[in-house]
């Protein structure tokens, strides 16, 4: 099931429009969850980078103040075609950073820089705020009232396409490797079993929506509270379920496949143990290279959701989302759009 074929909370909307047609129209910016601490061995750096991917800037960085490349880090990996500001930590021990005024990469720009006392790891983030201009809407209407439902609904918590690598390209490595196949990169293999699992995913929660229980609890549902990653079995004496739902205090989970008993029992149990089954290949392949079983929120919900209508022709959405989780969620219920940036890409290669 390709990413196009899941499951519409809403419907398929009707509407169409345009996606980074220039890189400003996709803004992410990064926030971390504490404050540099002004000492210690590692440079943190905020930076503004304009059509410029993660991995290169890293790599520019490392060349700059003259470190291996494993010694620059960052919290998360940002889109090449937008405006993102995010960090990056260098670790520099000993050495003195005074001026950073010649720093010359192409598309980057320091915003600040501070020493801190631990490195910054990956996924070191509260969420990221997001700023989404969309052109050549068909509808803008439509936008405006789905915006307001998913507001209040939230949205399925898919992995976005990107994910899986161009044409899913990512899930076929996958398969590779499970057949055998060597991967020396320890960043490519853990991209391709991540695309494994997270196709896993998308196809349970997709699943949940058509049988209509993404607002409404399954028998045997695992739950998630809100602002944290506990879980919890529901028993017969969790009488207030729904209504917790219905406040967003806690959510539905569906399985990250790996080895261990799934926690689901009942009827979630099998919705999600049918998905398995079908997909053998992928599932018993994430368990002999020892993925363990782990659960992640089944409904995204937006933090500080703003439209703007620009003109009669242009939109821009604002919204905060947990780190770990995509920004096209959002979009797949609000139009049919297309990615301007991604086919220019395609139409180069």
């Amino acid at each position: 099931m390709s990413y196009d074929e899941l499951a519409y909370l809403h419907g398929k909307p009707v509407s169409t429009a345009q996606l980074r047609t220039e890189h400003a129209d996709f803004k992410v910016f990064e926030l971390l969850p504490f404050v540099p601490s002004g000492d210690g061995e590692h440079l943190l750096l905020h930076i503004e980078k304009t059509g410029e991917n993660t991995t290169f800037v890293a790599r520019q960085l490392a060349k700059h103040f003259g470190v291996k490349d494993m010694q620059v880090t960052y919290a998360g990996l940002k889109d090449r075609h937008a405006v993102t500001q995010q960090w990056f930590g260098v670790h520099l021990p000993g050495k003195a950073i005074d001026d950073l005024s010649n720093l010359d990469i192409a598309g980057v720009k320091v915003l600040s820089y501070q020493r801190h006392n631990k490195k910054l790891k990956t996924g070191a983030l509260i969420g990221n705020r997001f700023e989404l201009t969309l052109r050549e809407v068909s509808d803008i209407a439509s936008i405006q009232h789905r915006f307001e439902q998913v507001t209040k609904t939230g949205v399925p918590n898919y992995f976005g396409e990107q994910r899986f690598g161009f044409n899913g390209g990512n899930l076929q490595k996958a398969l590779s490797l499970f057949n055998g196949q060597k991967v020396k990169d320890k960043k490519k293999r853990s991209m391709y079993l991540s695309a494994a699992r997270s196709y896993l995913f998308n196809q349970m929660l997709s699943e949940r929506i058509v049988q209509n229980h993404f607002v409404t609890p399954m028998q045997g549902d695992v739950f998630m509270l809100a602002g944290s990653q506990s879980i919890f079995k529901a028993t017969e004496q969790d009488t207030d379920l729904q209504a917790r739902l219905d406040a967003h205090d806690i959510d539905m989970t569906a399985s990250m496949w790996g080895k261990g008993e799934l926690l689901t029992q009942h009827q979630a149990h099998q919705l999600e143990a049918d998905i398995v089954a079908a997909n053998p290949k992928l599932a018993d392949g994430l368990c002999t290279l020892g993925l363990k079983q782990e659960r992640r929120r089944a409904r995204l919900t937006m933090l500080n959701p703003k439209v703007e209508v620009i003109d009669e022709r242009t939109i821009r959405l604002s919204f905060m989302l947990p780190a770990g989780s995509y920004a096209t969620a959002i979009l797949r219920e609000l139009t049919h759009y297309t990615d301007m940036a991604e086919q220019a890409f395609q139409s180069q290669s």
